[in-house]
């Protein structure tokens, strides 16, 4: 039988060694997996042994897919009932693209639709969806107008070892933690009897992953689910056989010597590893201690590795912060770990030059979207260098400012600064954009918040440079911007912030980029909300939607409001404030309304007359058809795509305001107000289809004098319920084919992120 076997990039040739481990035989390697050949019990055993691999793929089909109609026949032409109950459950997993199919959601419909469709045929019966963890995961990868159809037989990411309870801050992934230990040569010196340190081990995931190596633990062994088990081709006895042999094999090593060390300076850190430890059942093996990295020490007179996978560095400030930590590493290495492997994970290549210590090798790996480093060196005397001094003395940064761009740059920032600020105190403006890619070469956004009480923040933002222009480019220019930022704006670098914004995919542009959970408190108007600038990438205060906000606090006395896709509810704030009878906010996102609370709550607004609902706004919206609950006005903004794990279909606003609408307007009382804006910039409004309403294009009007930049950053309508009779509620979302964003040629006005749900 034929498999692959997936993982990240730059392991493939660790996986192809484990592979061979569990049997396989002619192991081709690619960048993102493995093929190889073997019997459905080598299958099995990389499912439970594999520390590298993230899923075993079983292929079922090769076919044409140009189109849906292909993708749907040849889907149709496999023997499903060869792998799934007539009454079982499935998912499916699609990736790539074919001329006729660019959407991946779209595509996944298509081949669920052929085998439910199958199945009914032949059994009478159908499978339901079921995205956690269905009975069967269908592969479906797309490529050159091909589809190749697999079982996925690991069910779920084989990364996902069953043991994290909690972790931190951008935890490693467990196989990327068991591939550097790997690299490192770990299992041999384990064998030797060497000791591991991990001196800001975090969630503690290294030494956890190098004690199931050294134990002899297959690192499956504690899941509860593969995607075999509800395959109808699983062979149980052996799926038994194979467990049972794991647990003899951890059994045989528990009364093996061994010492694992992970200390860190964070005390929610070392709570979630000494968690994640017990849940592994390690106790005794791994030891986990809070420690600052100044009072790390040599414990015991043996060797071993010591490895560590310290910060990157996301915000200004965080480079000469981080060059005295390395710094740090470096002198504790070699005052107390002379004659041992030393290996450092970073993010931040530059930085490992603070260690003093030559890296003899280097490995290319990614963690996530990041490109990282892993640095190998013999904590030798030999390989030793001076030590560093901090990444950039005030001289230096002083001959970046004078460097011809960084100067024009400034010369911009402060022409701008100076416009905004006074057009800002004239009006009353406390959180504003100041710079928006004005110089195209400089793509940055920088937005100003303030409390209305003389404490001000910045908000840098960088747009992702196209793939044409040098990367070194991109550092110098990204150079010259934040030494001249702090400078231009007054600021101390701790209160400016940078992010890094990039065109998303998928559910990757709702994920938490941070865990600080640290707000600020700005002012807009005469209301107060609370900001975070660390912990995802729009800081829960959309700034172009300042004019709708008003305009809505100015239509809401005495009515009732509806808030839908309410993000952080700062627009429930304004209707409620200017006298709304009652309102009711809903999203998906229980975060997001936890904030929304917390925003109405510290402008002394909340009350039990305004609810929160935490639900897919298009399925509550069809819950309360044919109900005797009606709403005044309504602000509806939602995202250009979304999807939710809870969703069997997701929302396009192109292809969906008219239900989205249609559905809203069965809640309106004649004459009631829809405010109803986007950010997708091609959006037309099918007005033909909304007769119900007398609409008013206000995008013009609604645009801040800081966004004039930007003229299509969203998109505004005020729609009027003047004829209820001719509201028609659709059965159902179509499911054609999205239409996709392209990135557009004005940097600053790309299209933001919003929304979990």
């Amino acid at each position: 039988m034929q498999f692959f076997a997936s993982c990240p990039p730059g392991v493939a040739d660790l996986t192809a060694a484990e592979l061979r481990d569990c049997g396989a035989t002619q192991c081709r390697e690619f960048k993102l997996g493995v093929q190889f050949e073997g019997s459905l019990e080598t299958a099995y055993r990389a499912c439970l042994w594999s520390r590298t691999a993230s899923r075993i793929l079983l292929p079922l089909g090769s076919f044409e897919a140009a189109t849906p109609e292909a993708l749907y026949a040849g889907v149709r032409s496999i023997d499903w009932t060869q792998h799934i109950k007539p009454t079982g459950t499935l998912a499916v997993d699609l990736g790539g693209a074919t001329s006729g199919i660019t959407h991946t959601h779209f595509g996944a419909l298509k081949t669920k639709d052929a085998i439910v469709d199958f199945m009914r045929e032949r059994t009478g019966d159908r499978p339901s969806v079921e995205l956690e963890q269905p009975d069967v995961r269908i592969d479906v990868r797309l490529d050159r107008d091909r589809a190749t159809l697999s079982l996925d037989l690991s069910g779920d990411s084989l990364h996902r070892r069953a043991y994290r309870a909690r972790g931190v801050a951008a935890p490693l992934k467990e196989n990327l933690a068991a591939a550097i230990l790997l690299r490192c040569g770990w299992p041999a010196i384990a064998k030797a009897g060497g000791e591991l340190v991990d001196p800001m081990c975090g969630s503690g995931t290294l030494p956890i992953e190098a004690a199931l190596m050294a134990l002899d633990i297959a690192p499956g062994s504690m899941r509860s689910y593969f995607g075999v088990i509800g395959w109808v081709g699983h062979d149980r006895e052996l799926w038994r056989r194979l467990l049972e042999e794991a647990r003899e094999r951890r059994a045989a090593t528990l009364e093996r010597k061994l010492v694992l060390r992970g200390y860190d300076q964070d005390p929610a850190a070392v709570r979630a590893a000494i968690e994640n430890v017990e849940r592994a059942r390690l106790r005794g093996f791994v030891h986990v201690e809070r420690r600052e990295l100044a009072q790390l020490t040599r414990e015991s007179g043996a060797t071993g590795l010591v490895i560590a996978n310290p910060p990157y560095g996301e915000r200004i400030g965080d480079q000469e912060r981080l060059q005295a930590l390395y710094d740090l590493l470096g002198q504790k290495l070699r005052e107390h770990f002379e004659g041992w492997k030393g290996a450092v994970f970073t993010g931040n290549p530059p930085l490992a030059k603070a260690l003093g210590i030559n890296a003899k090798r280097s490995h290319t790996l990614w963690n996530g979207r990041i490109e990282c480093r892993l640095l190998r060196f013999d904590i030798e005397p030999a390989e030793y260098r001076g030590t560093s001094r901090p990444a950039r003395s005030a001289e230096e940064q002083q001959e970046i400012r004078n460097q011809p761009g960084a100067q024009m740059f400034a010369n911009r920032l402060r022409k701008n600064l100076k416009a905004a600020n006074d057009w800002a105190q004239r009006e009353g403006v406390y959180c504003y954009r100041v710079y928006d890619a004005d110089m195209p070469e400089y793509a940055f956004a920088i937005d100003l918040y303030g409390d209305g009480a003389g404490q001000q923040w910045a908000l840098v933002q960088e747009y992702e440079a196209p793939k044409t222009i040098a990367e070194e480019s991109v550092r110098a220019r990204r150079r010259e911007v934040l030494a001249v930022i702090p400078e231009v704006l007054a600021l101390p670098a701790e209160r400016i912030h940078l992010r890094r914004r990039r065109q998303q995919k998928g559910i990757a542009q709702y994920e938490k980029v941070g865990n600080e959970r640290e707000f600020e408190e700005v002012r807009e108007g005469s209301y107060r909300f609370l900001v975070n600038f660390h912990d995802y990438l729009d800081t829960g205060l959309f700034l172009d939607h300042r004019l709708t906000r008003q305009r809505l606090g100015d239509m809401a006395r005495g009515r009732k409001f509806l808030n839908l896709f309410a993000y952080t509810g700062a627009a429930t704030v304004h209707a409620v404030g200017g006298g709304a009878s009652s309102s009711t906010t809903v999203d998906m996102s229980r975060t997001y309304l936890e904030w929304a609370k917390r925003n109405l709550a510290l402008n002394d607004l909340a009350g039990s007359e305004h609810g929160f609902v935490q639900q897919d706004c298009m399925a509550w919206l069809r819950e309360q058809q044919g109900k005797a609950r009606r709403f005044d006005l309504m602000f509806i903004d939602p995202p250009t795509h979304s999807r939710s794990k809870r969703m069997e279909d997701d929302f396009d606003v192109q292809r969906d305001h008219v239900a989205l609408l249609m559905l809203s307007a069965g809640l309106l009382v004649p004459g009631g107000v829809i405010v109803f804006s986007n950010n997708y910039t091609r959006f037309k409004l099918e007005r033909n289809a909304l007769e119900a309403f007398a609409v008013e294009d206000v995008t013009t009007a609604t645009l801040p004098w800081d966004f004039r930049r930007s003229p299509k950053i969203h998109q505004c309508y005020v729609l009027t319920l003047t004829d209820p009779a001719k509201i028609t509620v659709p059965p159902q979302i179509s499911a054609k084919p999205l239409e996709r964003e392209r990135p557009r040629p004005h940097l600053g006005s790309y299209e933001r992120t919003r929304h979990r749900s």
